[in-house]
C-alpha cells in the first residue's frame, strides 16, 4: 500500500476486493486484497497534480474499468478517460476535447459517462475560466436510443417490456435473481460492461439547458433526472432538469458558499451534499433538506500540531518544487536547523515567521508564509477621499478632493481650502487623532460641520465616508488618470496610455475596452505593467497588442478599417519595473519574446513560475513555486533578471513633484519605433 510519503486517496471497488489509490498525487494504482500486490493502471505521467485532491477516479459497477482524468502528451488539457483496471491497457480518450473534461462519473449503471466541460459556456474573455455544461456519453448505441425518447414512447416502450428496460441482469450473472440457485454473493455479482467505442463521439449530449458555474452533477438511477449545483445568484443551489421533457426548476434554495460536491444513496431517493464543511441530506421526492448533525469534541494539542505541519510543509515543499534539487539547496540541513526552534513558538503568527525564514533558503519567488488571523471588533476607520494639508489650524484643511469622493454630491460645497471643523459634533482640535471620529462609520451617515475661510461661511453636510480599500481604489484611478494625462501631454494627443493592474480577465478587459474604444485612433500605445503583482494573462495580452493588418473593409469607398479588427496593430511598449511578479514578469519577457515592441523602465525580477498557495488549519498559508517556465534556450525564467531594451530609472525628488521619467522615456521610445 501507500508509504506515508504519498499523498492518500482510495476508493474500494464495488465488489469490495481491490482497492484503487493515489501515489505520489498522480500515479493511479490499484491493490488487490487477496494478492496483496498493486499494479499501475494510469501512470504517473499522465497526469499533473496542481494543488492535493484535484486529482479523480471511479470504478465502474462491474469493478472491471475506471474512468480517470489525465492529460494528454504535452498538453495541460485535463481530458476524460476510461482505462482497464487490469493495468495491462493503455488509457482510452473519451473527451478528445480542447476544451477539456472533467469529474467523470458512471450513469445508468455503467452504460453512460457524466462529466463536465465549458464547451458551451460562457468563456472569460481572456481565456481562463469559463461556465461549464454537464454531458453524458452512451456507451453502447442501445443506451443512447433508449435516451432520446420521447417521455411517451418511453413510457410505452417501459410498459411492452414489463419494466425492464435494458435487459439488465437482475441479481446474478445468469439474470435469473434467486431462483437459480445462487448463493448471495454470486447472485450480487455485476455483468460486464459493454462497450461499443466506434461512433462514440456522436453518442454525446449536452444535459444542462443553461450553462453556470457549476459544482456538481448526478443523473437519477433511471436516467430520468438531473441533479445539479449551480450558482446563478448568492450560493450555489440544488436544479432538476426533466431529462425527457426538459423541465428545469430550482429543487432547493440552499445559498451555499462554496462549490461543494454530492452523492446520491443506493436507493436514489436522497443526496447527500458536502458543503461549507457540513453535510446535507435532500429528500428528492419531497424537495426537503435537513442538515447531517455530527457532534465531537476536540482537544488540540497546538505545539503537536505545529510540529507536524513543520514537516509537512517542509516536505511539500520537497515532493512539489518546480525543479527537483531545490535549486541546490541542502533541504534536510535547513529541515534540522529550524526546526531546533519549535519548542520555543507558542503562536501561529511565530510559527509562520519560522516558516518564512526556512522557506526563505530556497532563493525563490512564490514562496514564504504568512499568518492569517483577525482581531474581533478590530479599528476600521473609515475614509472621505480628501487629502488634507499640514496646517497648524483647528479641524482639517482640505487640500484635495479626489474624484469620486464621497463628498461629491449635488449641491455639495466642499472643496479645497474647507475646514473640517467637527464630526459628528465632536471637534478636531489637534489634540485628538482624527482618525478615531471615523471609526467603524463606513457605509454610515456623519455629520460635516464645514467652514470656509475665504467667506467666513459655516454650515454642514451629511456624507457617508468608504472603507480603506474604496479609498486605495480612488487613489488608483487617479494615478491612473494622471499618467494617462501625462503621456497624452507628451506625445501631443498621438499616443494612448493603458494600465495593466493586474494579469487576470478584469484587467485584460479595461485593456481591451479602451485600446479599441479611447484609443483606437491614436498612432501608437503605452502600456505600463508596473507594480502588477502577477496572474495569468501573459499570452492573451502579447496575442492582443501583436496584430498585423493584412486586409481593409472597404464598403463602396468608405474605410471601415482593418482585419484583425479585434487586435491593436500599431506600434506599443511596454512599460515595466522593479515591482513587476510573477506573470507580470512573463508578459514582457512574451512581449520581447515575439518581437512585438521595446520593454521600458527597469529591470523585473526573475519570478515566473506558477504557485501553489496551501491553506493550513491554523490559518497559516505557505507558497510553493512548482511549475518552471523554460524560455527556448532552455534556461529558468525563475532568476533570470529581464532586463529592459530601455532603461528608466524614477528619481524620488522628481517623482515626488509630479514628473514621472518612465513615462517619458516610453513615449520617446513608442514614437521613435
Amino acid at each position: 500500500m501507500a508509504t506515508p510519503a504519498e499523498e492518500f486517496q482510495a476508493a474500494w471497488s464495488p465488489d469490495g476486493k481491490e482497492v484503487a489509490y493515489l501515489e505520489e498525487r498522480t500515479a493511479v494504482k490499484v491493490y488487490n486484497l487477496a494478492s496483496k500486490q498493486s499494479r499501475t493502471v494510469l501512470p504517473a505521467d499522465k497526469n499533473y497534480s496542481y494543488a492535493d485532491g484535484d486529482q479523480y477516479f471511479s470504478w465502474s459497477p462491474d469493478s472491471k474499468w475506471l474512468l480517470v482524468e489525465f492529460l494528454q502528451d504535452k498538453q495541460w488539457i485535463t481530458q476524460c478517460g476510461l482505462v482497464k483496471a487490469d493495468g495491462n491497457s493503455p488509457v482510452i480518450n473519451l473527451t478528445k476535447s480542447g476544451y477539456g473534461g472533467g469529474h467523470p462519473r458512471w450513469a445508468l449503471d455503467g452504460k453512460a459517462m457524466l462529466w463536465f466541460s465549458g464547451r458551451d459556456g460562457m468563456k472569460a474573455q481572456s481565456s481562463w475560466g469559463s461556465q461549464m455544461d454537464a454531458y453524458a456519453m452512451f456507451f453502447t448505441q442501445a443506451a443512447m436510443d433508449t435516451f432520446r425518447l420521447s417521455k411517451e414512447e418511453y413510457d410505452l416502450l417501459k410498459n411492452d417490456a414489463g419494466g425492464d428496460m435494458g435487459g439488465e441482469d437482475k441479481g446474478g450473472k445468469d439474470g435469473k435473481g434467486d431462483k437459480g440457485g445462487k448463493d448471495e454473493k454470486e447472485d450480487s455479482t455485476v455483468a460486464p460492461l459493454k462497450f461499443e467505442l466506434d461512433g462514440i463521439e456522436d453518442r454525446k449530449v449536452r444535459l444542462t439547458i443553461h450553462s453556470s458555474d457549476l459544482a456538481d452533477a448526478i443523473m437519477s438511477k433511471d436516467g430520468e433526472k438531473l441533479y445539479y449545483l449551480a450558482e446563478f445568484e448568492k450560493g450555489f443551489d440544488l436544479w432538476q432538469t426533466d431529462l425527457r421533457s426538459k423541465e428545469t426548476k430550482l429543487l432547493v434554495k440552499m445559498g451555499a458558499e462554496g462549490p461543494g460536491s454530492m452523492e446520491m444513496d443506493k436507493e436514489g431517493k436522497n443526496l447527500f451534499l458536502v458543503n461549507n464543511g457540513g453535510i446535507s441530506m435532500v429528500d428528492l421526492d419531497k424537495g426537503e433538506v435537513k442538515s447531517v448533525g455530527i457532534k465531537g469534541e476536540m482537544r488540540l494539542d497546538a505545539a503537536a500540531e505545529r510540529q507536524y505541519l513543520f514537516e509537512h510543509v517542509w516536505r511539500q515543499v520537497l515532493k512539489k518544487f518546480y525543479v527537483k534539487d531545490l535549486q541546490a539547496t541542502d533541504w534536510d540541513y535547513y529541515k534540522k536547523e529550524y526546526a531546533q526552534y519549535l519548542p520555543y513558538i507558542n503562536n501561529d503568527q511565530d510559527f509562520a515567521d519560522l516558516l518564512s525564514e526556512m522557506l526563505g533558503e530556497l532563493n525563490a519567488s512564490h514562496t514564504g508564509a504568512y499568518y492569517r488571523g483577525s482581531i474581533p471588533n478590530g479599528d476600521a476607520t473609515a475614509r472621505l477621499g480628501l487629502f488634507y494639508t499640514n496646517d497648524t489650524l483647528p479641524g482639517l484643511t482640505i487640500s484635495e478632493v479626489i474624484d469620486r469622493s464621497p463628498v461629491i454630491k449635488a449641491g455639495s460645497r466642499v472643496k479645497a481650502g474647507t475646514v473640517i471643523e467637527q464630526i459628528d459634533g465632536e471637534a478636531i482640535t489637534g489634540r485628538d487623532e482624527p482618525a478615531r471620529f471615523l471609526n467603524r462609520k463606513a457605509g454610515r451617515n456623519v455629520l460635516l460641520s464645514l467652514y470656509d475661510p475665504m467667506t467666513g461661511k459655516r454650515w454642514e453636510e451629511t456624507v457617508k465616508p468608504i472603507t480603506r480599500s474604496e479609498e486605495n481604489e480612488l487613489l488608483y484611478r487617479r494615478w491612473v488618470e494622471r499618467n494617462r494625462h501625462t503621456v497624452d501631454s507628451l506625445s501631443n494627443g498621438r499616443v494612448g496610455y493603458v494600465h495593466v493592474r493586474g494579469m487576470n480577465n478584469d484587467s485584460y478587459k479595461t485593456v481591451y475596452e479602451e485600446v479599441l474604444g479611447r484609443y483606437h485612433d491614436k498612432e501608437a500605445l503605452v502600456v505600463d505593467t508596473r507594480f502588477n503583482g502577477g496572474g495569468w494573462l501573459h499570452d492573451d495580452l502579447a496575442t492582443f497588442l501583436s496584430g498585423h493588418v493584412y486586409m481593409h473593409l472597404m464598403p463602396r469607398g468608405q474605410d471601415l478599417g482593418t482585419e484583425p479588427q479585434f487586435k491593436w496593430s500599431k506600434p506599443s511598449v511596454v512599460l515595466m519595473n522593479e515591482a513587476n511578479y510573477s506573470d507580470a514578469h512573463m508578459f514582457p519577457f512574451t512581449y520581447k519574446a515575439l518581437g512585438i515592441g521595446k520593454l521600458v523602465g527597469m529591470p523585473v525580477p526573475g519570478t515566473g513560475t506558477a504557485v501553489w498557495w496551501e491553506h493550513l488549519q491554523n490559518g497559516v498559508i505557505f507558497g510553493i513555486p512548482q511549475v518552471g517556465m523554460v524560455d527556448n534556450s532552455g534556461k529558468y525564467l525563475e532568476n533570470q533578471q529581464l532586463e529592459p531594451d530601455v532603461r528608466q530609472a524614477d528619481e524620488p525628488a522628481l517623482l515626488s513633484t509630479g514628473t514621472d521619467q518612465q513615462l517619458g522615456a516610453a513615449v520617446k521610445a513608442v514614437l521613435g519605433q
